[in-house]
């Protein structure tokens, strides 16, 4: 997490001096979101370090709170018609926890995987996975935002680099493991402004990255682990424009 603050502060900084460097008569904004974050399963989950080789059937994930912020900016030398250019960094965290189930484990000959008494002699076998805590945070540096201008509605989309600062905790021994990969930040939205100033917005978002967790995870006794992780996010949020 101090990796990431300073990260978050440096990348803030930039991006603060970038748009002070502006012309003042274009539009700046910043923005408070909230939502739900509904993350698809873990996909093409495989061993590293230690458990290479080792493979899982996709992971369960539940479904949680999302909030953040963002703060953005258009350019008034950048439009054609009602359409608008702009780049906007966000920050948002999630808590899409492991779920507790039963996978399909498949293992190569000759690897450290122990399989349950009731799968001796099998290389794939069915076996209990706890729930985990898990934490995702995101920071797109910069997105590339357009918007349609018409009246008090704005439809707006965006895309952008993701950094996601993974974190997976074992609730009962508190052992835990962090990651910190790059992914796809994805946004889709309608804006309405209230008044000049403060404007209200509904978004989707889809974020994709593959994280990598080592043989300092929770599940150590068996090596780490890595996946991709996906997810939709459903957002609200009120802003204002300067």
């Amino acid at each position: 997490m101090r990796r990431f603050a300073y990260t978050l502060g440096v990348g803030s900084i930039v991006m603060g001096l970038f748009c002070l460097t502006l012309p003042v008569q274009a539009e700046m904004y910043v923005a408070g979101q909230v939502g739900v974050s509904i993350p698809n399963k873990f996909s093409n989950v495989e061993g590293v370090d230690s458990s290479a080789g080792i493979t899982t059937s996709d992971l369960s994930l539940q479904n949680s709170l999302m909030y953040g912020a963002k703060l953005g900016y258009y350019f008034d030398t950048l439009k054609w018609q009602n359409f608008n250019l702009g780049v906007e960094t966000e920050v948002f965290n999630s808590t899409p926890h492991l779920k507790q189930q039963t996978p399909t484990v498949t293992a190569p000959p000759g690897s450290v995987f122990v399989a349950p008494p009731s799968c001796a002699g099998s290389q794939s076998c069915s076996v209990t996975v706890p729930g985990q805590s898990v934490r995702v945070l995101n920071w797109a540096p910069i997105n590339i935002v357009v918007r349609y201008q018409m009246g008090g509605f704005e439809p707006y989309a965006g895309v952008g680099m993701g950094v996601f600062f993974a974190n997976l905790k074992d609730g009962a021994s508190g052992e835990s493991s962090s990651t910190t990969n790059v992914g796809l930040n994805t946004q889709l939205g309608l804006r309405y402004k209230v008044t000049q100033n403060v404007a209200v917005f509904g978004e989707w978002k889809y974020n994709r990255a593959n994280l990598n967790f080592s043989d300092s995870s929770p599940t150590q006794a068996a090596g780490g682990f890595k996946g991709d992780y996906s997810a939709n996010i459903f957002a609200f949020g009120v802003g204002y424009h300067f």
